[in-house]
């Protein structure tokens, strides 16, 4: 386990290709960025009305917003769902639901979650063992965990959750990638018993990570009380205008989970031609484990390929899916330049 005291530090992240271009200053461009578990299948563009600009968000815009999203997650009602600019500005004000005491954070997983229980005055740890979580005041779980895509049952949370609550405690789970997991582990259909907490996001599964939308799921009363942190027009219009949309397509939903799996089905099998295992993930993102992690992130940077790295895990690097063909054959040439030098060395060595 890890402990997080004091002043929270920036926790670098994937996805900055500002970042890349240091690291790798002569990779061809453009990059082929698979440092984030962002669906490269974006929910299709549309016109969104004027006054989603010109205009404040009205109420009734958020009040849709938010039945639309208890119908697509399973809440039991409108009312349950708090909306959001983004999951991440959600974090600190979720972790202060609970006076400063003791958080423990399930871990390895999003880096974030210590910082902002740390902001919001908890002394936090990180441990391995999900019976610890019990010992908490704030108990918080990624699922599936990112990066390697582990599944808490629903059953075991619930009794974790009632534990906490029995002690004025809570419980949050990060759920921003059950949008490809198994719906059935989801607790957002059980938030109003209290003491749980679900955070849900959307630029993930829609590919839209910029619009910045996301949501917390929780009884009644707490989703008042972070609906009071917030104040009127939390979430901008267009984002109101797009989530109302792609939440109620229960159609592209279905055809994009699909599709989803069929592409992480490929990219594993690609990796294992290659020699490179794959040892958990979603089909957002695959978790790999390996000796040379960091010869494959250097040597597929250097093509132009960003991995997600983590620093003090040298042994794991996480991959999300490519979009166009264009960048699955530019992945695969990059794979193969990696693997025939590294078979190279290995015959040099041999000799």
């Amino acid at each position: 386990m890890k402990s997080l005291d004091g002043a929270a530090t920036v926790v670098d992240h994937g996805g900055s290709l500002g970042r890349a271009r240091a690291l790798f200053p002569h990779a061809p461009q453009p990059f082929v960025d698979l440092s984030t578990g962002i669906n490269p299948h974006s929910y299709p563009f549309f016109e969104l009305p004027a006054t989603a600009l010109s205009r404040l968000p009205e109420a009734a815009r958020a009040r849709e917003l938010a039945g639309v999203a208890a119908s697509a997650y399973g809440a039991p009602s409108a009312a349950n769902v708090m909306s959001a600019p983004g999951t991440q500005i959600l974090l600190p004000r979720v972790a202060s639901l609970v006076r400063p005491g003791k958080a423990l954070v399930l871990g390895p997983t999003y880096a974030e979650h210590q910082r902002a229980a740390a902001i919001a005055g908890h002394a936090v740890t990180e441990v391995d063992d999900f019976e610890a979580l019990a010992e908490a005041d704030l108990a918080i779980v990624v699922n599936p965990n990112n990066p390697d895509g582990r599944i808490i049952e629903r059953k075991k949370l619930l009794a974790l959750a009632g534990k906490l609550r029995s002690k004025g405690g809570l419980l949050v789970v990060d759920e921003a990638f059950m949008d490809v997991g198994p719906l059935g582990e989801s607790l957002t259909g059980d938030v109003e018993q209290g003491g749980i907490v679900v955070l849900r996001s959307f630029g993930k599964f829609f590919g839209l990570a910029g619009l910045r939308l996301g949501v917390a799921l929780a009884d009644t009363l707490t989703v008042e009380r972070l609906e009071a942190q917030f104040g009127p027009w939390a979430v901008a219009g267009p984002a109101l205008e797009y989530g109302i949309r792609a939440l109620a397509d229960s159609g592209w939903q279905a055809e994009m989970r699909r599709r989803l799996a069929e592409d992480a089905a490929r990219l594993d099998a690609l990796f294992g031609r290659f020699g490179v295992p794959v040892a958990g993930g979603t089909t957002l993102f695959r978790y790999l484990r390996l000796t040379d992690a960091a010869g494959l992130f250097s040597g597929l940077g250097e093509r132009g390929i960003l991995l997600r790295h983590f620093s003090g895990r040298p042994e794991v690097l996480r991959a999300g899916l490519p979009g166009p063909d264009e960048e699955w054959q530019r992945l695969e040439s990059a794979l193969a330049d990696w693997a025939q030098q590294r078979d190279d060395k290995i015959r040099e060595v041999q000799q």
